[in-house]
């Protein structure tokens, strides 16, 4: 979403300024139905940053109760250019995140069709199995483990995010913005500030297109803002995926300035550190674009 898994797309990592300050990291306890890629998602990094971040592999996991630093956006980007690819321990399968609960699904029903106990889903993702299993719930199962079935095309898959070699102009972000009622000026200057409005980036946090939306992101804008699947190769998608995204920020924050650091830093992260210092110069760069795309 990115999240939001979302870094400054117009300069490479590697230009990026460092932290201002050595405490970038955050320390966060896992709750309940968390996992590494949920807690990824929610902060708009990679489950591969977070990973690298906290000397893990991508396929850990994750227990009630434990601790973990979130970094900041430039940690991460960091970090995850730097993680090797994981490989499964003693030849036990390896966990894959993806999968998202659909209304009236159980623990129990996903064990099943997984091939594996209840308790070892539940421990996977450190889920109560005594306690109700919330529809949108991103679970993982192994690997090793028969495949859920797909979701029908109503729903949201785990299709994500192709970049392509596209151009949107500002007149068509402006037209997307207005039609889900969020300010044509400031979609169109993080357009700007993401990707100069090419469709064909990537960043080095695994943000991609226009919007710069990270694969965990899509996920969570087609589950529970858009209500259907986003065409993953098209630009326009991916307008629409991070206006409606920023749309949900703006309501949720109630404040453009706190909804921009959100779309950059992650709104989890923002509420619970407040704007870190690169985060400041990501919302003052957007502010100062806005003037280029009208006054609305």
């Amino acid at each position: 979403m990115r999240r939001s898994i979302l870094g400054l797309a117009i300069a490479a990592v590697a230009t990026l300024p460092a932290p201002d300050s050595a405490g970038a990291f955050v320390a966060h306890t896992v709750e309940p139905g968390e996992t590494l890629w949920s807690i990824a998602a929610a902060n708009n990094f990679s489950a591969r940053a977070l990973a690298a971040a906290n000397g893990l592999s991508e396929d850990s996991q994750v227990v009630r109760g434990r601790t973990i630093q979130i970094p900041s956006e430039y940690e991460a980007a960091v970090g995850a250019q730097g993680a090797a690819p994981s490989t499964p321990a003693g030849g036990s399968p390896a966990p894959i995140g993806g999968y998202t609960v659909r209304y009236r699904e159980t623990l129990s029903s996903i064990a099943a069709r997984s091939g594996i106990s209840v308790s070892r889903l539940a421990s996977l993702n450190g889920l109560d199995p005594a306690q109700p299993l919330l529809a949108g719930t991103a679970l993982q199962v192994p690997s090793g483990a028969a495949a859920a079935p797909a979701a029908p095309p109503s729903v949201a898959s785990a299709a994500e995010p192709a970049p392509t070699g596209q151009r949107v102009s500002a007149q068509t972000v402006s037209q997307v913005a207005l039609d889900h009622g969020v300010s044509p000026s400031l979609a169109n200057a993080i357009a700007q500030q993401e990707s100069g409005h090419n469709n064909a980036l990537t960043s080095s946090a695994n943000a991609r297109g226009v919007m710069q939306i990270l694969p965990g992101t899509w996920q969570f804008v087609e589950t529970s803002v858009a209500g259907r699947q986003l065409n993953p190769a098209s630009a326009y998608e991916n307008v629409h995926a991070g206006v409606m995204y920023l749309g949900r920020l703006l309501q949720d924050t109630g404040n453009v300035f706190t909804a921009t650091a959100s779309y950059y830093q992650g709104e989890n992260s923002v509420r619970r550190n407040g704007m870190l210092p690169e985060t400041r110069r990501y919302v003052d760069s957007v502010m100062a674009l806005r003037a280029q795309y009208g006054p609305h």
